[in-house]
């Protein structure tokens, strides 16, 4: 049915010629195809991109009361194939092609395709080998000039460790990250906050103070159940409990200065790799911050990219720079064209943490990249216009 749906709609958009050439690369490349189930439970979308996605999701239930969804994208299927095969936990790779479903502002269907690689212990060289791919994808579709925007969200949570803040900041600070907030604001937020204020739940947040996620988790649970109750407002026992240990840990005053300081001047850096990796190892110098490892990683990746024939000089890096999604844990990027627009032809990174919270009791290795074909089939068919003009003139 997939191989069906995969010949009607490339045909149905022009784009046919294009995308066999997409996935032949893929496939020479050993990278199998995969074809993942349309309908899918709708709880891992939810969970790993929080409720927000639901409004653009398209909802049904089965007769048990299982919440399911037309599949919004292809990483989290194909995830859930592997972790429910025989080579769970071993390398794989798999390349795919297929409708992806979302709804936003009218109904909306349209083709993805892409690479997940899982199982690979040399991160690195995984990482730069999604890169030289993603670009081999944009140049089969006739597009071969545009601009690398790249990542490293594990250099941030590097950094955030190593400022060893409180538990509840650290979540805050990454999955703002992660979510695209401004930073700036919010940091802005935590340096302003005072002790002065009053609350409510002054006894709760006081029993909170210095606790840490699992002791906030207890003690809610347990006043809930006194209570006689497992939500207020629709929110669980456990968001309630990190609402309430955020607000105990900004009664004991501001994020510290210093701290602030460091966080802005790491998020300030960004350029050409080579020159941001000289001046992150400066500011781990200077600063005294055991970030050296994750810095270590990125100038290896960088290498690994140049050997793989990516134009270093032509690849912009930014320390700020994230995808939006909690479960990216490393290495992410997106592929512009060059005469701007928001939206990414092609985008990725490492997702090491997708696979437990999708149910394997053992850490994973991913990393991968999706491929926006309609977004590419009509840029490439631009780039061909002008040509034949060129040519024609």
């Amino acid at each position: 049915m997939e191989h069906e749906l995969r010949k009607v709609g490339t045909a149905a958009t022009g784009s046919a010629a294009w995308a066999d050439a997409l996935l032949l690369s893929f496939a020479k490349a050993g990278y199998t195809l995969a074809e993942p189930a349309i309908l899918q439970p709708a709880e891992p979308f939810l969970d790993l991109s929080g409720e927000d996605i639901r409004k653009s999701l398209y909802l049904t239930t089965d007769a048990s009361g299982e919440e399911l969804c037309l599949r919004p994208d292809l990483t989290i299927p194909v995830a859930r194939d592997y972790l429910a095969s025989g080579n769970a936990g071993k390398p794989a790779g798999f390349s795919y092609l297929g409708s992806v479903f979302r709804y936003r502002g009218e109904p909306s269907e349209f083709l993805q395709a892409g690479i997940e690689s899982f199982g690979r212990l040399d991160r690195a060289a995984a990482d730069a080998e999604m890169l030289a791919l993603a670009l081999q994808a944009t140049s089969a579709f006739g597009v071969c000039d545009v601009e690398i925007r790249t990542g490293d969200v594990a250099l941030f949570i590097s950094l955030i460790d190593a400022l060893d803040l409180y538990p509840v900041w650290r979540r805050r600070l990454i999955k703002d990250f992660n979510r695209k907030i401004s930073l700036e604001q919010d940091l802005e937020r935590l340096a302003l906050a005072t002790a002065s204020t009053r609350n409510e739940y002054e006894g709760v947040l006081a029993a909170l103070a210095g606790s840490d996620r699992k002791a906030a988790l207890a003690l809610v649970t347990d006043l809930m159940s006194i209570a006689g109750t497992t939500n207020v407002g629709g929110r669980t026992v456990a968001e309630i409990a990190d609402r309430f240990l955020e607000q105990s840990t900004l009664k004991g005053g501001a994020l510290p200065r210093d701290a602030l300081e460091l966080i802005k001047r790491f998020l300030a850096i960004s350029g050409d790799p080579n020159d941001s990796i000289a001046r992150l190892r400066a500011l781990a110098a200077d600063a005294k911050l055991d970030i050296t490892a994750a810095i270590d990683a990125f100038e290896s990746r960088v290498g690994l990219m140049a050997a793989r024939g990516v134009d270093i000089r032509s690849t912009r890096f930014s320390t700020s720079f994230g995808r939006g999604l909690d479960y990216y844990t490393g290495f992410e990027f997106e592929l512009h064209a060059r005469d701007g627009g928001t939206e990414p032809l092609v985008a990725g990174g490492r997702y090491d943490g997708l696979m437990t919270r999708l149910g394997s009791r053992t850490p994973i290795p991913a990393v991968g990249f999706s491929v926006w074909v309609e977004t590419l089939t009509q840029l490439g068919g631009k780039s061909s216009a002008s040509r034949s003009g060129g040519r024609a003139s």
